[in-house]
């Protein structure tokens, strides 16, 4: 019985061993080529809430804009395409004699092509904007070739790690590097390592059910059946936590041994829930709704809030079995001088519940209000 082959793609390749678990392959294809072994892998979450993916979705305008390039007649289209290749790919170097080419060796790769149904062989890394706009510009009919730098991996997290690191010089949505950071393993710059405790404490806090936040924090992957729900913004949450790790006097600054990195999360988890439950309970007319109806649940409210956090939690014992209960106490102090949903904040010029927004200026002057209020009426009682 003859054995049926899978058909192949062939591209005269260099493949550059710098890791040899992950040799890099240059070669080119065509946008119909790539799209014909690559899926894009959007960002998005499974049934059980894992993240899935780490594409941002297609920006049309931009997809327009090289299009409109590629049509305006002689073109050259230099960028290359970022591809992970799955481990079934074959490199079949060229025979003849060996001729040092600055570490890279000539050869044919071989990718198999999926049949209907089957799972492609490849995922863009980087170019899904530019592999769209070549499958719908008139340059298809020719063909076009575009450069390809390729790599063999099969690890979805070191696909994302790629993702990230390549994305570093063309901004990506600040909420999609957020969400993507906690499902990274390798050593990551200093800039995006900063960021990646404080972004898996807010997936938590979204994800789990006794938390006060639940379902209402809005990241890069949430579907739109519930963006109605998702009211606070992950970036928002994301920026408080980490300026209560950065700083000396933050109240979550003792969880997180800078030595070792390690976070003592149980900790943390119990502190963010125990306080921000307490801000829920006491501000019950204010909480979950969407920002132009609530300054609490605006940048400025959060921040400011968790500023406020950094002065109340120190004091209160989480092991205690009314912890949340004196925080209540506590921020009780302070209700009597809000106005979240209405009214006019009298020790901030006059200014409307609706008019503080999230600027330095704003987040400022409310900060330093509810933490001067809640001292002097704490030093009284």
């Amino acid at each position: 019985m003859k054995i049926k082959r899978p058909a192949l793609l062939r591209r005269r390749a260099l493949r550059i061993d710098q890791d040899p678990a992950h040799p890099l392959y240059l070669f080119s294809l065509s946008g119909d080529e790539i799209l014909q072994i690559a899926d894009i892998s959007r960002v998005s979450r499974d049934e059980k809430g894992k993240l899935i993916g780490y594409q941002r979705p297609e920006v049309k305008r931009h997809i327009q804009n090289i299009i409109e390039y590629l049509d305006s007649g002689k073109v050259i289209f230099p960028n290359s395409v970022i591809l992970a290749l799955s481990s079934d790919v074959v490199f079949r170097e060229s025979r003849g004699p060996k001729v040092d080419k600055g570490g890279a060796v000539t050869g044919t790769l071989e990718i198999p092509l999926p049949q209907p149904g089957e799972t492609k062989p490849a995922w863009i890394v980087d170019g899904q904007q530019r592999t769209l706009a070549l499958t719908q510009s008139q340059k298809k009919k020719t063909g076009f070739p575009v450069p390809v730098n390729a790599f063999v991996a099969d690890d979805l997290d070191l696909q994302r790690d790629q993702f990230l690191r390549v994305n570093t010089t063309r901004p990506l949505p600040r909420g999609l590097i957020d969400e993507l950071l906690p499902e990274v393993s390798t050593i990551l710059p200093a800039n995006l390592a900063a960021r990646k405790v404080p972004s898996a404490l807010c997936e938590q806090l979204n994800l789990d059910p006794e938390s006060p936040f639940h379902g209402l924090i809005r990241r890069a992957s949430t579907s739109a059946s519930k963006l109605e729900n998702a009211v606070v913004t992950d970036t928002v949450i994301i920026k408080m936590l980490q300026e209560s790790f950065s700083s000396p006097s933050g109240v979550l600054f003792p969880f997180r041994n800078v030595a070792t990195g390690v976070t003592d999360f149980k900790s943390v988890r119990t502190l963010l829930i125990t306080y921000w439950s307490a801000v829920r309970d006491t501000f019950p007319e204010a909480w979950g709704l969407r920002p132009e109806k609530s300054r609490l649940m605006h940048g400025a409210g959060i921040r400011a809030m968790g500023r406020l956090m950094d002065r109340v939690m120190p004091m209160v014992d989480l092991e205690a079995p009314k912890a949340q209960a004196v925080v209540k106490r506590e921020l009780g102090r302070i209700r009597p001088f809000c106005r979240w949903t209405s009214g006019v904040w009298e020790e901030l010029g006059g200014l409307r519940w609706n008019e503080i927004q999230n600027v330095p200026s704003h987040l400022r002057m409310l900060s330093n209000f509810l933490i001067r209020t809640y001292l002097n009426k704490r030093k009284a009682s």
